[in-house]
């Protein structure tokens, strides 16, 4: 079993009232396409998983 811990790389938000600052990278998007995008290339980029939450927005876990 491997002991890796994982760790959120960024996370991408349509709501600037969601970025608190400090690590992991958070990124407003413009728009839901825009923040799909984002999603899918920094995920490829960084060979990280994407989950959704619930509240729209993506975090992206390495």
């Amino acid at each position: 079993m491997s002991k890796e811990k994982a760790e959120i790389i960024a996370y991408i938000t349509l709501n600037k009232e969601r970025v608190l600052g400090g690590n992991p990278l958070t990124i407003i998007a413009n728009d839901v396409d825009e923040q799909k995008i984002l999603c899918r290339d920094i995920a490829k980029a960084m060979k990280a998983n994407v989950s959704q939450l619930n509240c729209g927005d993506y975090i992206l876990i390495k």
